[in-house]
């Protein structure tokens, strides 16, 4: 494997792979509408209630893989300790083959227990597989983003979407085919399965790109090895039990931290169901609104933060380990500017075409209304999982590993208590879930942003990093509104005055940004295609030449 070259910016590798998290994301929004149309909404409510279990147990089992193998590695990678770091990749591959073996069979045999709706069993067994994949996929990410380079796993998440999606389709669509005339259930139940192997085969897709890099760059890996000269070689005992304490703290936090969402259905579908009375069928379609239409959609900008977040952990690893806490608090600082000048715009933006923007992309008009609401309510989330995740993943960079465990738990409970007051004694329904949403993020990102700048005395920039942004986020939706306004008036195509108006509303928005100096040049070069954003910039006079 190549070493990352001098010029490449830790921006920029965070960039990268935060671009790929956008595209992923966009993939999967995009794919979802015709899906829909093919499973239906009631086949949607079984996929998001097998999903929403497969997520919580892939947290448990692999998805802290990638964070945590690439800050072990990167600490060794910092002393140029090449073949300790190799015995650390062939550990963490021992230690997921065995996780997400067991994962994955007790996800298949117990799946009658972990749901509470039963036609929603086989789509969770059809996901059980994918699990084992997920845990050695993610090994492998986490290698190549403790040697910096983000790329791999970029080209590797846009394949595993790609496939998914076709899969997805191809495979609902199939089903349900095989299935015609024994009633609407029996084929949502068929779609929704056809849907989790298009999950599968993504990944699988993604497992043997990785593993081809990896073999790709087997000569450097092993030149390297050749060369070093460590006199300390960590044995494989030592390296189980570091993989283990930093490893389970990853899985604690990112569990907690993420296990909400489930926590949530379950309270949700458990009080509408039982207590309130109200049929199955009814309320996992209700639930599938929430989740599968406002929560994939304000989960887009959120990816940018995760992404930032899994590029950040090396490189704050390493420059922590090596004791340049300098160093360390200009990485944080870098990318906490970068995900807000991302995420504030992309709150606004929602709220501002809410409506419009869950009618291009979902064709059920019925829950239009319940949709687009949603998300007018949840859009300042973008802003508080952008925050805490990235927060999240400075701690762990900086050994905080069990800090963001108690922060996850604290907020996870006083988000229950909050959520099953509002269920029980209220008639918000779904809007109860989204508050509950809000309580939580913003617990947790109180929490940690307090805990990092006390940890790095670190002082950030308010105006720079929140005040401008902010400011030219609200001209911009305003301008998004009335532009959205106007085209629609004149044309009457929802589509087209969408994209016309997030156009033009993203040009006002850089614009403004860098006129109130909220980013300079070489903060501009950082990003991708840094080079070309500065040569705009300079023809339209926001820059001097």
């Amino acid at each position: 494997m190549a070493q990352q070259k001098k010029k490449d910016s830790f921006v920029l590798q965070a960039g990268i792979l935060a671009a790929a998290g956008i595209i992923v994301r966009i993939i999967g929004l995009l794919y979802r509408s015709p899906l829909t149309s093919i499973i239906g909404l009631e086949g949607n409510g079984y996929y998001s209630s097998a999903i929403n279990i497969y997520t919580i147990i892939l947290l448990v089992s692999s998805y802290s893989i990638p964070s945590a193998i690439s800050k072990v590695i990167a600490q060794r990678l910092a002393y140029k300790e090449y073949r300790n770091a190799q015995r650390v990749f062939q550990c963490a591959l021992i230690y997921v083959v065995i996780v997400g073996g067991i994962a994955s069979l007790l996800t298949f045999f117990g799946a009658p227990f972990l749901v509470d709706i039963e036609n929603a069993v086989p789509v969770l067994r059809v996901f059980a597989p994918t699990i084992f994949f997920s845990g050695l996929l993610g090994v492998l990410r986490g290698y190549f983003q403790a040697h910096g380079s983000m790329v791999h796993t970029s080209i590797s998440q846009i394949l595993e979407q790609i496939l998914n999606a076709a899969v997805s389709m191809l495979a609902a669509w199939l089903l349900i085919g095989m299935v015609k005339g024994e009633g609407e259930t029996t084929q949502a139940v068929y779609g929704a399965s056809g849907s989790a192997l298009g999950t599968g085969a993504g990944v699988l897709i993604a497992l043997l790109f990785m593993y081809g890099m990896y073999c790709v760059n087997g000569s450097v890996i092993k030149n390297r090895i050749k060369r070093d000269h460590t006199r300390f070689q960590e044995s494989y005992r030592d390296i189980f039990r570091i993989i283990i304490t930093t490893v389970t703290p990853f899985i604690l936090s990112t569990f907690i931290y993420n296990c909400s969402t489930a926590v949530n259905m379950k309270i949700y579908q458990y009080i509408m169901t039982d207590v309130e009375g109200m049929e199955e069928t009814f309320v996992a379609i209700q639930y599938g609104i929430f989740a599968t239409q406002a929560i994939t959609i304000i989960n887009i900008p959120i990816a940018v933060a995760s992404s930032l977040s899994s590029a950040a952990i090396p490189g704050i690893s390493a420059s922590f380990a090596m004791k340049k806490k300098k160093e360390t608090r200009h990485k944080v600082e870098q990318v906490t500017r970068m995900t807000m000048l991302v995420a504030i715009p992309s709150a606004v933006g929602l709220f501002a075409l809410a409506r419009p923007i869950v009618q291009f992309i979902y064709p059920h008009r019925e829950a239009l209304d319940a949709a687009s609401e949603l998300i007018r309510v949840l859009a300042v989330t973008v802003i508080l999982y952008g925050l805490s995740t990235l927060t999240n993943a400075v701690l762990q960079g900086i050994g905080r590993v069990n800090v963001p465990v108690v922060h996850a738990s604290f907020a996870l409970v006083i988000q229950v208590v909050v959520l099953v007051m509002l269920l029980l004694f209220t008639d918000l329904d779904l809007y109860a879930l989204a508050i509950a949403n809000i309580v939580y993020s913003l617990i947790m990102c109180i929490l940690n942003h307090a805990e990092v700048k006390r940890s790095l005395r670190y002082r950030e920039n308010v105006v720079n990093t929140y005040i401008k942004p902010g400011l030219a986020a609200g001209c911009m939706g305003a301008a998004a509104f009335g532009i959205y306004q106007g085209v629609y008036y004149v044309i009457k195509l929802n589509r087209i005055s969408v994209v016309i108006a997030i156009g033009i509303s993203a040009v006002i928005y850089f614009v403004l940004i860098m006129k109130f100096g909220a980013v300079n040049e070489a903060e501009l070069k950082a990003f991708p295609k840094g080079a070309m954003l500065v040569r705009i910039a300079k023809k339209m006079h926001l820059l001097k030449k």
